[in-house]
C-alpha cells in the first residue's frame, strides 16, 4: 500500500485520494486483475477500508477489522487497555481531526463510516472481538447493523475472549480459513461457503474450530499464544 499523506480534517479522504491511484498505477502495469481486486486492513488500516467502501465501489470485496465506524460515539470513551480518553486520538493524534467534537461536528460526520452506510456496494466482512482494549466492540456493532438494516451484504465474526487483534492460534487459523474463504468466493469465484449462506452460531464455530485443535511442540494449540 501507498504511505497516506493526510489532510488534518479529512483522514479518511486522505486515504482515498492516495490507495486510488496507487492501485491504478498496478492496474497500468498489469499486476492485477482490474476487476477482482480485495482490500484488507485492520485497526487505523480497518477504519480507513471502511471509510473508503462508503465512498467507492473499486473493490470487489473487502475486509475490514477493528475498525471504528463512528467517531461521534467512540470520541469521549477511554481506550480500556490503558485507562486514557480517547479524544485526544481524534483531535490530535490518528485521526487527524484538528479538534473538538463541538469545534468540527461536522468532520466527525464525515469521516464516520456509519453515516455513510446507504453508500456501500462491495461485500464487507469485519471482525470486533469482545474484548477489544483499544477500539470498543460496539463500533463494530454499530456497523454491522447499520449494514445490514440497508440490506447489505455483510458479515461479521467476534471471537469471545481476544482483544484487538487474535492471540490465541486456533482462532487465528480458524479466521484465515474464513477469510480466504470470502475472497476466494468474491474474487476467484469459489462456491460461497456454508457460514456466509446461512450464518454460523457461536457454539456450530465453537465445534469446528476443534479441526484447528492439534497439538505442536509448544503444546496443545489452544494455549499456545504469541
Amino acid at each position: 500500500m501507498p504511505d497516506i499523506v493526510y489532510t488534518t480534517g479529512y483522514p479518511g479522504r486522505s486515504a482515498l485520494q492516495c490507495v486510488l491511484p496507487a492501485i491504478q498505477a498496478v492496474v497500468d502495469k498489469g499486476f492485477v486483475d482490474e476487476a477482482n481486486i480485495g482490500i484488507q486492513g485492520h485497526s487505523w488500516g480497518g477504519y480507513q477500508i471502511a471509510y473508503m467502501v462508503t465512498q467507492t465501489n473499486r473493490f470487489k470485496a473487502a475486509e475490514a477489522g477493528a475498525a471504528v465506524a463512528n467517531m461521534t460515539s467512540a470520541y469521549s470513551g477511554i481506550r480500556w487497555g490503558t485507562g486514557l480518553p480517547r479524544q485526544f486520538q481524534y483531535e490530535h493524534s490518528q485521526s487527524r481531526i484538528g479538534g473538538s467534537l463541538w469545534e468540527y461536528p461536522m468532520r466527525y460526520l464525515e469521516n464516520s463510516p456509519l453515516f455513510h452506510v446507504d453508500k456501500v456496494q462491495t461485500p464487507l466482512l469485519l471482525i470486533n472481538n469482545d474484548e477489544d482494549d483499544a477500539v470498543p466492540w460496539y463500533q463494530g456493532i454499530e456497523f454491522f447493523l447499520a449494514l445490514r438494516r440497508l440490506n447489505k451484504e455483510a458479515y461479521m465474526f467476534s471471537y469471545n475472549g481476544e482483544k484487538h487483534g487474535l492471540r490465541k492460534r486456533i482462532n487465528q487459523k480458524d479466521y484465515t480459513h474464513r477469510l480466504q474463504e470470502f475472497f476466494d468466493h468474491f474474487l476467484k469465484g469459489a462456491p460461497a461457503p456454508e457460514w456466509m449462506e446461512k450464518g454460523i452460531p457461536y457454539l456450530q464455530r465453537e465445534k469446528e474450530k476443534e479441526k484447528y485443535r492439534v497439538a505442536d511442540s509448544d503444546g496443545p494449540l489452544q494455549n499456545h499464544e504469541r
